[in-house]
């Protein structure tokens, strides 16, 4: 069985991954708070697991993969109170939206995707299993985890407790016994539209108890993958540990965390004020096609920072397009031997900018004419969630030429008017005739 190497944020440590059961991996991964279209951000953490789940897939006879659904938090309700919208009608909306926009990016959908509004009494047992346990409290309607009482907090983002600072991500509140402490259950507030019961009344869950409830329920207690941005280390998923750790005596929670880097747009942090927030619809409006944006994510080790501007989008098109001109002008042959090389990239901590490499060379081949490459190349960019929907290449035209063709157009679209007649020139020197058309050009020889 193929070797697959992680970086276990945990132990801040490149670790072989060793699952709890070999016959089935299980993967928990913290989806959307459904509130309003995802961004390129959100998509990022979304595609880099896909290429786990599909590598995991491929390697293990089972994979249980479980993203939720946050459909009840102050976001939600904040937006539905604005526009007057009903909550449930909302999440309803934004999560199929999530959904077109992840099937657009050809993203998998997980083995279970369950909703916070379906689990609130488990939620509700967990927290009174904590209480009953000592490590969390009722004040005035909340219920507050007491962190102190676990001596390992803070050991996933390397933070020592004297030294963390309450504000920004840490609620201040004086019903805390301690500022530290967090949330697991908040009261309703007047005129409310969303709250559950609960043996301390009306109100609705934190959002750090949704998760841990959640996948106990699903992958029990205890799991092989935690995954999520790395925004999401401190304080959500420290807490997950906390309070998931400490309501059971058996619940070992998540074996291995894995966590993948930030998105920025021009070098500069994505925000709305700063007008660079960037929705996936509106990229596929604008003709980005799924695949070129999901290869622009792929360009980079999912660890690390990842900046979007135009230069790297027109390198992902530019790819792609090599991609679907090589297949399209090879035989659809079956058979294929498969590369130690490009496992061993993938393998490697996901390390899918080397795994790109490998197939630009393989598409390079198959454009000189050795056509033998065309399976492997077929089967590995399946691998990596490429579907290359595009039309077939003019008939009898070399592949060279028509990838020439496809960079042009996209010079042309980007109004790149000297480039664009540059290819045309090339294209005519090497005895072809482009020309234009409503659908895009026709290519004949000279």
């Amino acid at each position: 069985m193929q070797k697959i190497y992680l970086t276990n944020t945990l132990t801040n440590q490149k670790e072989e991954f060793v699952p709890f059961d070999k016959n089935e991996v299980k993967m928990y991964v913290c989806g959307p708070t459904v509130y309003d279209r995802a961004h390129i951000g959100n998509a990022r953490s979304s595609v880099v697991f896909d290429v786990l789940y599909r590598l995991l897939k491929a390697i293990y006879p089972k994979v249980t993969y479980v993203r939720n659904i946050t459909d009840v938090d102050d976001k939600i309700i904040a937006a539905s109170s604005q526009s007057g919208e009903d909550a449930g009608v909302l999440t309803k909306r934004m999560t199929d939206y999530f959904h077109d926009d992840l099937g657009a990016l050809n993203c998998l959908l997980p083995d279970h995707e369950p909703k916070a509004t379906e689990n609130i009494q488990q939620m509700i047992a967990m927290i009174e299993r904590l209480i009953a346990k000592g490590h969390a409290y009722v004040s005035d309607g909340h219920v507050y985890f007491a962190v102190r009482n676990f001596t390992a907090y803070g050991r996933l983002s390397n933070r020592r407790l004297e030294e963390m600072e309450v504000g920004a991500r840490i609620e201040v509140s004086e019903l805390k016994y301690d500022p530290l402490d967090f949330v697991l259950w908040k009261p309703r507030k007047i005129n409310e539209a969303v709250y559950f019961d609960s043996p301390w009344g009306h109100g609705r869950p934190g959002w750090h108890i949704e998760c841990s409830a959640m996948s106990k329920n699903i992958l029990g207690d205890k799991f092989d993958i935690h995954g999520g941005g790395a925004d999401l280390i401190f304080p959500h998923h420290e807490n997950e540990i906390a309070q998931s750790i400490c309501e059971s005596s058996t619940n070992q929670f998540a074996k291995y965390w894995v966590h993948n880097g930030f998105l920025t747009v021009n070098g500069d942090k994505m925000s709305k004020s700063l007008k660079n927030f960037i929705t996936v619809k509106e990229l596929l409006d604008l003709g980005v096609s799924g695949d070129v944006l999901r290869y622009f994510y792929l360009t980079a080790h999912y660890r690390k920072p990842l900046d979007f501007n135009q230069k790297a989008l027109d390198d992902a098109k530019k790819g792609i397009e090599k991609f679907t001109v090589a297949l399209e002008s090879a035989p659809k042959e079956e058979l294929y031997n498969s590369s130690d090389e490009f496992l061993r990239y993938l393998t490697d901590d996901l390390n899918t900018p080397l795994a790109l490499s490998y197939i630009q060379k393989l598409a390079g081949q198959i454009l000189k004419g050795d056509t033998s490459k065309a399976a492997e190349l077929r089967f590995y960019c399946g691998l990596l969630g490429f579907e290359l929907k595009t039309k077939r290449p003019e008939k009898n035209i070399p592949s060279e030429i028509i990838l020439l063709a496809e960079e042009r157009q996209l010079a042309k679209a980007q109004k790149q008017w000297v480039e664009a007649d540059r290819i045309r020139t090339e294209i005519e020197n090497l005895g072809y005739k482009i020309m234009d058309t409503k659908n895009g050009y026709n290519i004949t020889s000279s």
